[in-house]
């Protein structure tokens, strides 16, 4: 296991924007999700997410390199006596940096950062096709509590 100690955790610039979809795209899942030859989509989705105080894109870096990302998100809410959770979604890690300890880094610098902003919660999605990634949150203490639905919506163009 890797100490960890040349690794830099930083929000994410513009110009990383190459590098994290590289990551999104070197995936079962995203290589049929994502257009890494089209950039301007991802452009404006980085800057709303840059402007929402609410939102962090993060990636880690090591000698230069972005070799992971995940995108937290702060969702106040009323239940639960006005409840704050912490949302983490898109979590990629490097296949060359797989196994050497980086995720649960990420994961605890998130965990870490839903306590320093008041969260009382902190959430996260996984694909059902995705069994590994699933024992991985499960052993950092993630629970299998709900069922999760999404809608698919076409595009309004």
């Amino acid at each position: 296991m890797n100490d960890h100690q040349d690794l830099v955790i930083r929000d994410a610039a513009l110009g990383d924007v190459p590098a994290i979809i590289a990551l999104l795209v070197d995936d079962k899942l995203g290589s049929t999700r994502e257009t890494p030859g089209d950039l301007a989509p991802y452009r404006a989705a980085f800057h709303a997410i840059d402007a929402d105080p609410n939102q962090r894109l993060i990636v880690a870096e090591r000698d230069g390199q972005v070799v992971a990302t995940l995108q937290f998100t702060v969702i106040p809410g009323l239940s639960q006596r006005g409840l704050i959770r912490a949302q983490v979604e898109a979590v990629r890690v490097a296949k060359s940096e797989r196994g050497n300890g980086l995720g649960t880094v990420l994961m605890r610098w998130s965990i870490d950062e839903a306590r320093r902003r008041g969260c009382g919660l902190v959430q996260l999605t996984s694909n059902q096709a995705r069994p590994d990634a699933h024992r991985f949150y499960e052993r950092l203490g993630f629970a299998k509590t709900h069922a999760g639905f999404k809608l698919k919506l076409d595009s309004a163009d």
